[in-house]
């Protein structure tokens, strides 16, 4: 810390940087891990049932459903 509150408070524009880059990065990380998994779970459903494409493509719904649910989640955090 030092005595020249430009420094410091350059030093706070800074974390705030860094704390606005990780919650970006963890929103799209998010959104990824959904899609994924409800890729995944559609595959799976797909294959267990014989249903192609229909597991599949609930897949997709469910996973993007579930990922702009938690992005908006995320976001209200911060407004």
């Amino acid at each position: 810390m030092s005595d020249h509150p430009s420094e410091e408070q350059s030093d706070q524009e800074k974390e705030r940087t860094l704390a606005a880059g990780l919650a970006f990065a963890v929103m799209g990380t998010t959104a990824a891990s959904c899609f994924a998994v409800g890729i995944l779970l559609g595959l799976w459903c797909d294959a267990r049932a014989g249903t192609s494409p229909f597991g599949l493509l609930a897949g997709i719904v469910l996973g993007s459903v579930a990922a702009v649910v938690s992005v908006v989640q995320q976001i209200r955090r911060f407004l």
